[in-house]
Order: C-alpha cells, then sequence, then structure tokens
C-alpha cells in the first residue's frame, strides 16, 4: 500500500481511466440498443447516452490524473453503516425488498440504472487505498467477479419468471412452452462449445498475465499469517466459527444448508412450475433457496472476502486494516440473552452441594 496518497491516486489514474471508458463504451452500446426498440423504448437511449457521457469526463479526467475521489466524511458514514448487525439485518431487509418489488427491479433500464450505480461506486471507492488493496488482490478479483456474475444471473432467472407470471395470469402458456424448435447436438451445439472454450482459454491467458499469481513464500511454522483465512468457498465456514463451536459451525450448520436447500423440492409438493420460470406458482421453493443460498452462505463468504482483517476482527471497506484494533465484545451466549436480556434475571445455577446426575 502506497503511503504517499499522490502516489496511489497517480499509480491507478491510468487503470481507471480506462474502467470509465469502459463504462462509457457499455452505455453508448446500451443507447444503440434502446434506440433500435419499438416506440416507447427508444427514448431511453437519451439517458443512457447522457450517463456514457458523464462516465467519458470522468475517464478523462481519471486519464489527466485527477480521478474524483470520495469525501473522507462518506467514507466514515459508509463504514459506520456497514457494522455486523447493520450489514447482516440490511442484507436481509434488502433481499425481501428485492422479492417483494421484482417486478420493478427487473425492468431492464431499472437494472440498467443499478448497474451504472454500481460501477460509478466502484471508481470512486477505488482513490481508497485500503478499498483498491482488498478488491485489487489476486485472491479477491474473482470474488468481485462473481458478485457481478452473480447479480446478473439472478437478474435474468428472475425476469424471467416475472416475465411468465404474467402470461400465465393472463391465461398464456409460458416462454419456454414456446420453444420447440429442435436442436442438433452436431453442429449447433459442439460449435458453441467449441467458441465458448475457445473464448475462455483466451480469457483464463489475459488473466494469468495481467494478475500475479496469489503465490506466498513457504509456510513456516514460526509465522502465522494475520488473518489467515480459508480458500473462498469455505470462508462462510470460518465465519460460522465466530459465532458457534466447531462442531456446530464445521458439521451441523453446514449439514442443515446443504440438506435443507436439497430437501426443498420434497418440502414443496406443488407440482407447478417445472420445465420453466416461475415465482409465484413456487413461492415456498424460490424464497427458501435465495435465503438459504444468498443470505446463509453468499454472504457468509463476502464478509469473510472484504470484511475480515488482522485477528479477524470486522472491519469498514475503507478502514484501514489496525492489527491493534480492539474487537467489540458482541458475542454473546443465547442462554445469557434469554435470561438476562429479555428476562432481566441471572442465569440458572446448579445448588450448592449438588451431586451428578446418576443412573
Amino acid at each position: 500500500m502506497h503511503a504517499d496518497p499522490q502516489e496511489f491516486i497517480e499509480s491507478i489514474s491510468t487503470g481507471l481511466g480506462w474502467f470509465y471508458l469502459a463504462a462509457c463504451a457499455i452505455n453508448v452500446a446500451a443507447a444503440c440498443w434502446a434506440w433500435r426498440q419499438p416506440k416507447g423504448r427508444f427514448a431511453w437511449a437519451f439517458p443512457w447516452l447522457a450517463v456514457a457521457a458523464g462516465f467519458g469526463e470522468l475517464g478523462r479526467r481519471a486519464l489527466a490524473g485527477s480521478p474524483p475521489q470520495m469525501p473522507e466524511s462518506a467514507k466514515v458514514a459508509i463504514d459506520a453503516a456497514l457494522g455486523p448487525v447493520t450489514f447482516t439485518a440490511g442484507a436481509f431487509v434488502l433481499l425481501l425488498v428485492l422479492y417483494l418489488g421484482r417486478v420493478f427491479f427487473v425492468r431492464p433500464a431499472v437494472a440498467w440504472a443499478g448497474l451504472n450505480l454500481s460501477l460509478l461506486l466502484m471508481g470512486i471507492s477505488m482513490t481508497d487505498a485500503q478499498f483498491a488493496a482488498i478488491v485489487t488482490r489476486p485472491d479477491d478479483v474473482p470474488i468481485v467477479a462473481m458478485v457481478y456474475l452473480l447479480a446478473f444471473f439472478t437478474y435474468l432467472a428472475t425476469a424471467e419468471a416475472v416475465r411468465n407470471d404474467w402470461r400465465l395470469a393472463a391465461g398464456s402458456p409460458p416462454v419456454e412452452k414456446d420453444y420447440q424448435q429442435k436442436v442438433l447436438v452436431w453442429p449447433d451445439l459442439v460449435y458453441i462449445e467449441l467458441i465458448c472454450m475457445i473464448l475462455v482459454t483466451v480469457l483464463l491467458v489475459v488473466w494469468s498475465l495481467c494478475l500475479t499469481a496469489p503465490l506466498e513464500e513457504p509456510a513456516n511454522p514460526a509465522v502465522t499469517p494475520n488473518p489467515s483465512k480459508a480458500p473462498w468457498y469455505f470462508l462462510g465456514l470460518q465465519e460460522l466459527l465466530v459465532f458457534s463451536d466447531a462442531w456446530m459451525a464445521g458439521v451441523v450448520v453446514p449439514c442443515l444448508i446443504v440438506f435443507g436447500l436439497a430437501a426443498v423440492p420434497y418440502l414443496d409438493p406443488n407440482r407447478q412450475g417445472n420445465g420453466y420460470y416461475t415465482i409465484n406458482q413456487r413461492r415456498f421453493a424460490y424464497c427458501t433457496f435465495q435465503f438459504g443460498f444468498l443470505l446463509l452462505w453468499i454472504l457468509l463468504i463476502l464478509i469473510g472476502t472484504f470484511m475480515r482483517g488482522p485477528n479477524w476482527n470486522f472491519f469498514g471497506l475503507y478502514e484501514i486494516r489496525d492489527p491493534d484494533k480492539l474487537p467489540a465484545l458482541a458475542n454473546i451466549k443465547l442462554s445469557q440473552y434469554f435470561w438476562e436480556t429479555l428476562l432481566g434475571r441471572g442465569l440458572p445455577q446448579v445448588p450448592a452441594g449438588s451431586g451428578t446426575l446418576t443412573l
């Protein structure tokens, strides 16, 4: 991490400028797409052109060495809002809002506006040395990409489900019933797989050339990394260890999550919604899976990746990872919370002189 803020800004200005120009280019493409749509939709071409012009100006400023920076007061406010309790509770509330307002949020204009806001926030946040050190670390770059891919495919599936719900409510069959054309494995499917294989290979080659492999020095039993993090797919388990013992966090809870999600088709005897996207016909299955996958697993991975620092303390996105930070004594046993906080009484104690229970 750069000690001189100006030196850091100069080091990221060029990359940040190209990032803004890429955002400008995709908005120009969105404007061209909107312009070719039927009457009523082409009007969105003008807002996207305005957004493209804004990103273009940000790119020009960044390439000139003076990218816009987030005010320190905003960083402090965001870090304060992203505390352990507010961050977790906010994720629950956000998922509920997205579910209840799914008809609004799956509109292409709304979803595209959300993407632009996230890109703008990402670009401005990159001017913070601490944030940039987190998201550009080779270990964390795939997690950032996973966030955008997960958001895209969740939006795509939800949009298709909402579209089918509209059709079913009007008495029409779902969209999937219209797909009657058969596709041959050869040559149609094989050609597509070949093209995808070539594109993925090119992506991996470019990735390996642009990003340094996250290799560290040989293991030294006398030096322990701080924090010592598990691979990203196990960070959810490591996060659970903060709140419970190893048996519960490493065996019981993961089994409940995995087997619970696998049991959803058996707990929901509804035979509707097979072979096509829908939410109204499979509310229980949809809500259960989204809650179990996004909140009980993905959220824990994001917390372990971006919010945990030295000594496994909780840090804000812009907060300096201080190894001497004193952790908040917030872990309370459930029994203590029940008896002392809710009932206002002390914990039950074994009477003095009582012996052990024998059979």
